[in-house]
């Protein structure tokens, strides 16, 4: 065989090799939209912000903002099912908290299945009895859950975690508590997997919810991702506006949080409106994130 082809012939092996690997490092890179959103429980007690007014206008941003995972807060089975039949990609994991069936508020995941194979997925309460549904414990005016899965990425092939809970907006005792069970619950369950946690946490950062959850001298803690975010914060800081036309506070109660080999490209308040209503009273917070 001449010289020449061989090096021809090698010339094209190479180059279909560095192809090869700039395809699979860029498919490693496809980040993932995540978005945690209270969606406030359907109560015609809200009247015009009531959630058949709501409804479409919360289904919109999740496709507009193409969220591969919404952590949802206050769902109730209705609600879940109105959002499904608007997102006919998606599918819903999590349970009532009142029963760990269909009563009550939910917890759940809202999950892309063209992108996300779900592995596995849990629920269990924010109580000193984690696995008995209904329980409730401290000074929780309310029953609180936490709903986990455990998902493959198709595109980039990783596994991670994503937690996903609601604090108890009366207790203090009962939100600290929570914060602990959390932590050590995340570790028991995902180890040293990579995490992602969504939730109303009824706490700004200065609370001792959040100071337990981001305490760095703590092995277990987490991150929020608007501290990593390469590109500065979107949006307003608070997440809670009760309906009005601002923002409660300048703080949020409503957070990503992230632990282990996860770069933060993007971090946002979504805080649009439709002729001043809202899809909710509490503005969804998005992240753009790599696995890595």
């Amino acid at each position: 065989m001449p010289a020449n082809f061989k090096t021809l012939v090698m010339r094209k092996i190479i180059f279909v090799v560095l192809l090869l690997i700039i395809f699979t490092s860029s498919q490693a890179q496809q980040p993932l939209n995540v978005m945690t959103f209270n969606i406030r429980y359907n109560t015609p007690n809200d009247s015009l912000n009531a959630w058949p007014y709501r409804k479409d206008k919360a289904a919109s941003q999740i496709l507009f903002h193409e969220a591969h995972m919404v952590g949802l807060q206050e769902a109730l089975i209705g609600q879940i099912n109105d959002l499904l039949e608007r997102l006919p990609k998606y599918k819903s994991i999590g349970v009532g908290r009142d029963d760990g069936k269909e009563k009550g508020e939910f917890s759940s995941i809202l999950y892309d299945t063209t992108r996300l194979q779900l592995l596995q997925t849990q629920t269990f309460w924010l109580s000193e009895q984690p696995t008995v549904a209904g329980s409730k414990s401290w000074d929780a005016a309310i029953t609180r859950i936490v709903t986990w899965a455990k998902f493959r990425d198709r595109v980039t092939k990783k596994t991670f975690f994503h937690f996903n809970t609601h604090f108890d907006h009366i207790g203090k005792i009962a939100r600290r508590e929570s914060a602990k069970l959390l932590l050590q619950k995340i570790h028991d369950i995902a180890g040293t997997t990579t995490i992602i946690v969504t939730g109303d946490f009824n706490a700004t950062p200065q609370d001792e919810p959040i100071q337990v959850i981001t305490d760095v001298n703590n092995p277990l803690h987490l991150t929020d991702t608007k501290a990593l975010s390469q590109l500065p914060h979107y949006g307003p800081h608070g997440t809670f506006s009760a309906f009005g036309p601002y923002e409660r506070t300048n703080e949020p109660i409503d957070y990503i949080f992230i632990k282990k080999g996860i770069k933060v490209l993007q971090h946002a308040t979504l805080s649009q409106n439709w002729g001043g209503r809202y899809s909710s009273d509490h503005y969804p917070v998005f992240a753009r994130l790599v696995v890595q």
